[in-house]
Formats: C-alpha cells, sequence, structure tokens
C-alpha cells in the first residue's frame, strides 16, 4: 500500500518571504464507521452490524474514561489521553475550571501501528491524475 503526497511550495516558519517545497500527505478518501465495520466483519466472525455495535461501544467507553480523568490504552494500537489549553494566572489561586479553554484528546501510538507506519512506501499523488501536470511552481 502506498501513502501518497502532495509537492506544496509553502513559506518557511518565521520568514514568510522565502519559501520552500514540502512534501503533504494527499488524503485518498473518508471511510465512514459502516465501512470500517463491514472490513472487520470481513476479517472475522463478526456480522457487520455486531462490528458497528462493537465500534459504537467502543466510542461510549472512550468517553466514558476519559471524561472520568482516566488514560485509555488499547493494547499496541496506542493510547488515548486528554490534554487541555489554559488561560495563564498570576496567582495559583486564580486557576479554576474556568481557565481551562479547550480540551484536547491525545492519541500516542503503540508498538505495532508505529512498526506498521514505519514501514510506509510514499508515492506522488501526480501518479494518480490523468488531469496535465503541474509546473514546479505549482501552477498548470
Amino acid at each position: 500500500m502506498s501513502v501518497f503526497f502532495n509537492k506544496v511550495k509553502r513559506a518557511l516558519p518565521g520568514n514568510p518571504t522565502v519559501k520552500k517545497w514540502y512534501a503533504s500527505l494527499k488524503r485518498i478518501s473518508l471511510i465512514r464507521e459502516k465501512a470500517v465495520a463491514q472490513l472487520i466483519a470481513d476479517e472475522t466472525t463478526l456480522n457487520p452490524k455486531e462490528a458497528e455495535m462493537a465500534l459504537s461501544q467502543l466510542e461510549k467507553v472512550l468517553i466514558r474514561e476519559l471524561l472520568a480523568g482516566n488514560t485509555v490504552q488499547l493494547g499496541d494500537w496506542g493510547t488515548f489521553s486528554l490534554t487541555c489549553n489554559s488561560a495563564a494566572h498570576d496567582k495559583r489561586e486564580e486557576v479554576t475550571g474556568r481557565s481551562i479553554q479547550h480540551l484536547n484528546i491525545r492519541f500516542a501510538a503503540g508498538k505495532s501501528l508505529k512498526e506498521a507506519l514505519a514501514k510506509a512506501h510514499f508515492t506522488p499523488a501526480e501518479s494518480l491524475q490523468t488531469a496535465p501536470s503541474k509546473n514546479q511552481d505549482g501552477n498548470a
């Protein structure tokens, strides 16, 4: 399997006048929950509805446990935890729950997922296209 990428020209961080070329991953498509359930069913003895229910229950359990302050590790697949963005205060006493501006979900890949990603093969996305190729400035 290939991971496809585009070639994009962007300004250097901190120096908007200098532009360099970067690789940017291209998403080929969005696979929705029902399709994932079908793929799981194809690989197991579960039927598609059972696989869909398992995914739905995983979502419920994950949300409940994260909101209870727990970190959720799914074997070597990876670990989910919460982080937050907070307003800064001068005094310790000023820090309250209202200081939290945004709650984030962090996913840290586990060993098996990292090993799988290390085997990725990268292919220019332009190999997917049948349209005229772009020149090095990104123009057709």
